[in-house]
Formats: structure tokens, C-alpha cells, sequence
């Protein structure tokens, strides 16, 4: 193979795993943001509020990434792990069997993840990847709405406690309550097949994961996450990401077909 075509599939890899899957469907302005003297969507505005007084998190997100904040892939093209989330120096407690379980998976760079058979990403993991996720918030029920794999969440806000036995799900079984100005989210009843990050950190069943969602601005959504595994952890830790929306769009259907629509990407 000639050097040229060795660099020009080089440089074809780095701009597929570089450039983002934005939402589709664009120019579909939301009437919930408010707008700047222009006509532009004003993203530093206060919080647009649901009719029962609280912050509405409705919209398109996307996982934030700046100068401040991890990129969306590292130099192998995977990103997704929850290490980059944590406090400065702070550890993941892995307990020995789970930390096997991670070495494992993690000498193959992610290689395996459930995503590659079509199977869903799970949580925290599908908000890890750069591609968009819609919130929908109604009285009784919030809905998280995943582009990639067209997956989705049901968020009961209506009183309801968790059934005494859920059937395990990649998603879990989630109740969420507002305390405050905080959207608070506590969901069991997993199955042990999800990966928490697109690494490989492995969760159990017995898998407890507490959101705190806030939405300090219109264009600023904040997550703060406990895991609590005591299979798998030794204790209970804490990981946050931020996210920006993506204003006057929309979701578009995202299938997994096992690479049968790759041959139509094409990177720009």
C-alpha cells in the first residue's frame, strides 16, 4: 500500500471519528427559547419553566466539550469513559472481580461494547458519545429520547414507587422527583449487560444510579451521577457532565443495521 492512500485513509478515519452526529432536521425553531434582539436563540437566558413552576428540560442536548470540559473521542476514536468526569484525583472503587472484568475489556480499547451487536448503550454510557438526546417533559412523565440506536427512557413523575421486582432492563426501571431546582432521577432494576462508559466498567443488578439534572441557563444542562454497586464498587462515587442544546433542532431516526448504511457516510 503507497504511502498516499496510507495517509488519506488516515486522514478519513480521524474526520469520521472527529466529526460529531449532530441532531437533524434543522431550522426548527422552539418556542421555549427565548430569543436575543436579533433573532438568534439567547442560550444564556434564564431556564425556560414548565407550567408547574419548574426549570423545563425539554430539548436537544449534546455532551459539551471545550477547553474545560474531555473531548469526544480519544486518540483510538473511543471516548466514553467515566473517569474523565470525576473529581481531580479521585478513583474509580472498583472491587477485584469488577476491576478483571475492566482490564479485560479495556486492553481491547472498548472493543466488544454492546453497541456493536446493535444491542443499546445503556446508562450512563448513551450520554457519553457525541451524539444528541432529546428530553420531553410532561406532567407524570419524563421521556429521554436517544438518537443513536432510537433507544429511549420513561421517567414516571407521577408518585409511583419502584416495583419490588422490575424485570431487568438495559435501562432500568427510573422515578424521578424535583427537590427544588433539581430534577432528581433514581433508577434500579438493570441488567449486569449494559457497560457504564464505552470503556467497560461493568455494573451488576444490583445497580443503583441516582441523576441530578439542572438547567442553569437555557443552553446549559448539568448532570451529577452517583453508581452505587456494592457487587462491583467498593463504595458509591460521583462523576458530572455538562451538556449544551442544540437549539432549532430536531431528532432523526438513527438504526442500527450492522454497518449496513456505512457505505453511505460520508465524512465532510
Amino acid at each position: 500500500m503507497s504511502f498516499q492512500i496510507k495517509t488519506l485513509r488516515t486522514v478519513l478515519f480521524a474526520l469520521l471519528v472527529s466529526t460529531p452526529v449532530p441532531a437533524q432536521w434543522f431550522n426548527q425553531p422552539d418556542p421555549r427559547i427565548p430569543l436575543t434582539k436579533d433573532g438568534k436563540p439567547d442560550l444564556t437566558a434564564k431556564a425556560p419553566r414548565a407550567p408547574d413552576g419548574h426549570p423545563d428540560l425539554s430539548g436537544v442536548w449534546i455532551r459539551r466539550e471545550g477547553e474545560s470540559t474531555p473531548p469526544r473521542y480519544n486518540d483510538k476514536g473511543l471516548a466514553f469513559t467515566l473517569s474523565w468526569f470525576m473529581p481531580k484525583n479521585a478513583e474509580i472503587p472498583l472491587r477485584p472481580a469488577a476491576a478483571a472484568i475492566f482490564k479485560e475489556r479495556e486492553a481491547r480499547d472498548g472493543g466488544g461494547r454492546p453497541p456493536e451487536r446493535c444491542l443499546p448503550y445503556g446508562v450512563p454510557s448513551a450520554m457519553l458519545p457525541p451524539d444528541p438526546f432529546k428530553i420531553v417533559q410532561t406532567p407524570g412523565l419524563t421521556l429521554i429520547l436517544y438518537e443513536e440506536m432510537v433507544d429511549f427512557r420513561q421517567i414516571f413523575t407521577d408518585g409511583r414507587k419502584h416495583p419490588k421486582s422490575p424485570n431487568p432492563a438495559w435501562y432500568g426501571y427510573s422515578v424521578g422527583k424535583w427537590v427544588g431546582e433539581t430534577f432528581e432521577v433514581e433508577t434500579v432494576g438493570f441488567n449486569d449487560q449494559a457497560w457504564l462508559d464505552g470503556l467497560g466498567l461493568p455494573h451488576s443488578e444490583e445497580l443503583r444510579l441516582t441523576e441530578r439534572f439542572q438547567r442553569p441557563t437555557t443552553g446549559h444542562l448539568q448532570m451529577e451521577a452517583t453508581i452505587d454497586d456494592p457487587k462491583m464498587y467498593t463504595k458509591p462515587w460521583t462523576f458530572k457532565i455538562d451538556f449544551n442544546v442544540i437549539p432549532d433542532a430536531d431528532l432523526i431516526e438513527n438504526v442500527c443495521e450492522n454497518e449496513k448504511d456505512a457505505i453511505h457516510q460520508v465524512a465532510k
